[in-house]
């Protein structure tokens, strides 16, 4: 019994690493999620003698769960010919940062926050085919060796090389490291000149070059091109705080990195990503469907608890 026991505890503690690859994949909360639980079914669904015969149950784990990925890469880039606007990757709450109370929300501090889960990493791997995406992936975010990863690619060591080689020029050569602090100023003065509807301001905080994108999903509103250029961001971002009156802005942690969250009524309806180089915000990711942004509920649930815990103070 004993045994069972640590073996089980020993299959579940791999549902954190085996997540963690799942979104760098997929890119999707819900998408990993459903990955790794199809990965344990499968375990589990061996006959008892097979899965004794299995060394390293998390190298089996890992290995099907990126199968399991590899199929819905393929399959998404179907579905996301038909989505409506841009399709950006779920936006993913610091630490913590999101309050509990969903599973979504459970399951994104489960995450590991570093420069793979940046925005524009992600999107980065957008451009990528499926096989690519593996191999570039596991192998130089996750260091598995090439061998581990044919087996998830029914390739050849050599053949898996040779992807992650052509997904690595994929990848634009890093820009300068920009301190943490000076995002935070930027993003910072970001939503100080967003609030006030301040587009001077916008103008001189974005790059003239700047990008703006977002994923409305066909769900709610939202630009279904990039917006180009900070002459043209501004006025757009003014436009919609028009459109929204009452919209709260919290500086937030998404995706590692410095964000905006917008509430209204005390619902998260928006959260936005920064590209920050020299000073100055180079891309923004603006993801408003609500199917997005459910990890992102129970922080306006949990600010509305807080209002209401100082108001009923005496």
């Amino acid at each position: 019994m004993g045994a069972a026991r640590a073996g089980i505890e020993g299959i579940s503690g791999e549902r954190g690493q085996l997540i963690n690859v799942a979104y760098r994949l997929l890119g999707s909360l819900a998408e990993s999620e459903d990955a790794v639980q199809e990965a344990y079914a499968r375990w589990y669904a061996l006959p008892r003698s097979r899965r004794d015969e299995i060394v390293s149950p998390g190298a089996w784990l890992t290995t099907v769960t990126g199968r399991i990925c590899l199929d819905v890469l393929g399959s998404a880039r179907v579905r996301r010919e038909r989505y409506v606007g841009a399709w950006l990757p779920d936006p993913l709450p610091g630490p913590g940062g999101h309050g509990q109370g969903s599973d979504l929300a459970d399951l994104a501090d489960r995450i590991v926050q570093d420069e793979s889960v940046t925005m524009a990493f992600l999107v980065v791997l957008e451009t990528m085919t499926p096989a690519e995406r593996v191999s570039f992936v596991l192998h130089d975010v996750f260091r598995y060796p090439f061998a581990e990863i044919a087996e998830v690619l029914g390739r050849t060591p050599a053949a898996c090389k040779q992807l992650a080689a052509s997904a690595r020029r994929r990848v634009p050569d890093a820009p300068a490291p920009v301190p943490a602090d000076v995002r935070s100023d930027a993003v910072r003065r970001v939503k100080e000149a967003w609030q006030n509807k301040d587009i001077a301001a916008l103008v001189d905080l974005l790059d003239p070059a700047a990008v703006m994108t977002a994923d409305g999903g066909g769900l709610v509103g939202a630009a279904l091109r990039p917006i180009e250029g900070g002459t043209r961001i501004a006025p757009y971002m003014v436009a919609i705080a028009d459109r929204a009156p009452g919209l709260e802005l919290l500086e937030r942690t998404v995706n590692g990195a410095p964000g905006l969250v917008a509430l209204r009524d005390g619902a998260v309806v928006t959260v936005a990503s920064f590209d920050v180089a020299e000073g100055r915000v180079v891309r923004i990711w603006v993801v408003r469907n609500p199917e997005k942004l459910q990890p992102w509920a129970a922080l306006g649930a949990a600010l509305g608890a807080a209002e209401e815990e100082v108001r009923d103070v005496p």
